[in-house]
């Protein structure tokens, strides 16, 4: 419990000292005009308050990744409470604010469009299709979860009829204007959410549970030895520690904030509350079977078809909380990727409206977008959910290597302090370069574990001499450009 409680500070004091230094950094400047008032066209870009926009950033982002990842990474040992406070603070939050705070700067402009403009229009090009893919995937993750967890607490209801109704809400959220859907349910979601996530935690002190100490050590814990700590782990805690998808979902709300000064509460904030989600979904996990061997051997009893995160989270909410209690938090649950699938593909339709150049007031033109979408969400859904949340994982942290190199320019340019961005920016890359040789077929080469690291590091070092190559041949611009 005291390695547990000390993550939970350590996570609330990283907002208000490092969330101030990258407010600083940045310059945030509360006069200056957002796009929410010089672009504001009733569709996306609505001004809203900092509170709206928190929750809504929060709940787009606080998805799966969170509660699943967290739940599956914490097989791997105390280890990942550390990736969790250490990757939110100096990973995920900064990459979460930049992202939001330069898309402000930028007008609101989507993701690929914000990196093209750093690292090049070939960049930009396989931004646009490989955010796109993101998007879809995410979509579809989102849709399989939420009908899987609903189809077990409504009897009688199949996961044919809840995943059309939830496809069916998918769509009504892309089309409609911000204010209509997203803002006004966004609250009661963020309610039951949140009840999940307190209730949880008064759980683990009320039961006095036996959670994993860091004085346990951080070898590898996993019954399969074949799943190395790194970089599995660290892909596996995606959304709790740092996440591509969030930049994704950042200019959604770049388009909404009112001021500069908030972007801090609304972005850092938002990623270390969802870093608090997935370290009390670590501890539940990792101590309500009365030890880690527990938690793996459920896991490992389940069918192979189950949605094995899913499970935990169920048979947990269920026990702590009692019937009413358990029925809030698996309702918060489901809130959690209903409120990232929807704006997941309403960022789709903003990022191919972007770069297609098309205005998004008329309806037919955001139909025009948006039912190409929704077919190929469809196609993907037929995937097994194992598989399609590994590939989601992969490309969802390959997303924050490129996301985090873009900042590193956009900050280096303006005289600004980039190697807060730079370092996550490595470490990362080091990451997923591994991944992809050493992760299991299909979603990686399966070569050993020594060629990958060989490999990774390479790619590694070969990222960061290009970064400083082209450092010494650029003249920078004027700070406040």
């Amino acid at each position: 419990m005291v390695s547990f409680v000390g993550c939970l500070l350590f996570l609330i004091a990283g907002y208000f000292i490092y969330g101030s230094l990258m407010e600083r950094v940045f310059g945030a400047d509360a006069n200056r005009p957002t796009p929410a008032y010089t672009q504001q066209d009733g569709i996306d870009y609505v001004p809203m308050s900092w509170w709206r926009v928190f929750l809504i950033q929060f709940l787009n982002i606080a998805g799966l990744g969170p509660i699943f990842g967290a739940i599956m990474g914490i097989m791997f040992g105390p280890a990942a409470f550390l990736w969790i406070v250490l990757g939110t603070i100096f990973g995920g939050a900064v990459h979460d604010y930049f992202s939001g705070m330069i898309s402000v700067r930028e007008g609101g402009v989507s993701l690929p469009e914000l990196v093209g403009k750093e690292l090049g229009k070939y960049i930009k090009l396989f931004m646009r299709l490989f955010s796109l893919l993101l998007m879809i995937l995410v979509g579809a993750v989102f849709v399989s979860g939420p009908a899987g967890l609903l189809n077990g607490l409504v009897p009688g209801v199949s996961v044919l009829v809840w995943t059309i109704l939830v496809f069916l809400y998918y769509m009504l959220a892309t089309l409609l204007p911000i204010d209509k859907i997203i803002g006004r349910i966004y609250p009661v979601f963020g309610f039951a959410l949140l009840f999940m996530a307190v209730g949880i935690l008064f759980a683990l002190f009320f039961n006095h549970v036996n959670i994993p100490e860091f004085t346990e050590g951080f070898a590898n814990r996993n019954p399969n030895k074949g799943l190395h700590v790194f970089p599995i782990m660290f892909v596996s805690i995606a959304c709790g520690a740092i996440s591509g998808f969030h930049a994704t979902q950042s200019p959604i709300m770049a388009r909404c904030i009112k001021n500069e000064k908030y972007g801090r509460r609304c972005f850092y904030g938002a990623m270390v509350a969802e870093g608090i989600v997935a370290l009390i979904w670590a501890a539940a996990a990792s101590s309500f079977f009365g030890s880690l061997e527990g938690l793996q051997k459920y896991v490992a009893e389940l069918p192979a078809t189950a949605n094995k995160a899913a499970e935990v989270v169920n048979i947990i909410s269920k026990d702590w909380l009692g019937v009413v209690g358990g029925f809030l938090a698996i309702l918060g649950v489901i809130a959690a990727p209903l409120t990232s699938g929807d704006t997941a593909l309403r960022s789709a339709r903003l990022i191919a409206a972007d770069f297609m150049k098309i205005d998004q007031k008329p309806i037919a033109k955001r139909l025009l977008i948006s039912v190409p979408l929704f077919v190929l969400t469809f196609v993907i859904l037929q995937m097994n959910f194992d598989i399609l949340w590994r590939y989601f994982a992969w490309c969802n942290q390959t997303l924050a290597v490129f996301t985090l190199w873009a900042i590193t320019v956009y900050l280096f340019r303006r005289k600004k302090l980039y190697i807060l961005s730079m370092i996550p920016a490595v470490f990362m890359t080091m990451v997923c370069s591994t991944y992809l040789f050493v992760a299991p077929r299909p979603e990686g080469f399966g070569l050993s574990y020594p060629v990958s690291l060989t490999i990774g590091a390479a790619v590694t070092v070969l990222v960061i001499s290009c970064f400083f190559l082209w450092k010494r041949t650029y003249k920078p611009e004027k700070p406040g450009v």
